[in-house]
């Protein structure tokens, strides 16, 4: 990792929300599939913070699909704005959550997630789901802010949310985090987020290309997606129409469908995590693959098509 978080810029303290700001949720099919948003907050930081290099050029190339109060043609006024969400996977009678986002109550190193108080359980709930209702979590990497709510606080202990599910983890991930230090509040998600949930025995710690339900190209399954962490996934899903990829962070932002050259600063890896985003992104193109990104504006899903240089995003 280039920078560290607790270092970064203008982002200040996550602001939670309901879901897309005013507490109606966004779900819809995709084939058989039913993929419902469940919204935790937003946060931004300078954009040649996040992504240093980009150039106005580069923005100028997103404006005919993407543009936003927060961005501007001039690099150095632009914002990188994130969302931070859950999604809730309907497929085959069973209800999948992929990545927990932040979570409440969790002591933090950084300002951004540090004793978080949202909405995101009545989130879920508005989207029609209880914790007792999800089957399967499946988290794509293990930040921070894709685990927290995998735990809430109970009685004074760190108790696993979805007492009826099981969680699924990248073995490449979870050997990393379980040992890492240099990243104090990723540290500190693995052990009230991540460890309390294999210590309850809930835990699936698998292959980067386990098929998590039915089978590869007609169920779900995960597709190594390392470079932004050791261990990062992309969870796919089809059944009985197009492919659904949610990316996790592959991708953060649109620009880096302009720039997927352009080391994102949270990147483990930056070369190997450049190179797994071209990758899947041109790979999606090529397949007409749904993207389901984790901290694109609302609505976030979309198709990728192929550019002039690299890539653009057609909102769905």
């Amino acid at each position: 990792m280039q920078r560290s978080a607790a270092g970064l810029l203008g982002i200040g303290r996550m602001r939670g929300s309901g879901q897309n700001n005013n507490g109606v949720g966004m779900s819809g099919y995709l084939g058989k599939l039913k993929i419902s948003t469940v919204r935790e907050g937003e946060g931004s930081m300078p954009m040649q913070f996040a992504v240093p290099g980009v150039t106005a050029e580069d923005l100028a190339q997103m404006r005919p699909w993407y543009w936003s109060k927060e961005l501007s043609e001039d690099p150095e006024a632009a914002v990188f704005r994130i969302e931070v969400r859950s999604y809730v996977l309907q497929v085959d009678g069973r209800n999948v959550l992929i990545d927990t986002c932040c979570g409440n109550d969790k002591q933090r190193s950084v300002p951004w997630a540090d004793n978080l108080q949202t909405e995101w359980l009545q989130n879920l709930a508005r989207e029609g789901f209880l914790p007792e209702d999800i089957d399967l979590v499946v988290c794509t990497h293990l930040h921070a802010d894709h685990v927290g709510w995998n735990t809430r606080l109970t009685n004074g202990q760190w108790v696993p949310t979805f007492p009826n599910a099981r969680y699924v983890f990248s073995r490449k991930d979870y050997e990393f985090f379980r040992t890492q230090t240099h990243e104090a509040h990723n540290h500190e998600a693995y052990m009230d987020s991540v460890l309390p949930v294999v210590e309850a025995g809930m835990a699936d710690i698998v292959e980067s290309d386990h098929c998590v339900h039915h089978e590869i190209d007609e169920g779900v399954w995960l597709e190594d997606a390392s470079g932004h962490s050791p261990g990062s996934v992309v969870v796919n899903a089809r059944w009985g129409g197009s492919q659904a990829v949610f990316t996790g962070d592959v991708v953060h932002h649109p620009i880096q469908l302009v720039r997927p050259d352009i080391p994102f600063f949270a990147d483990e890896k930056p070369a190997e995590a450049c190179a797994t985003r071209q990758r899947l992104l041109a790979q999606c193109a090529d397949n007409g693959a749904i993207l389901f990104p984790a901290h694109f504006p609302d609505p976030p899903s979309g198709r990728v098509h192929r550019a002039k240089r690299y890539f653009s995003y057609e909102f769905l």
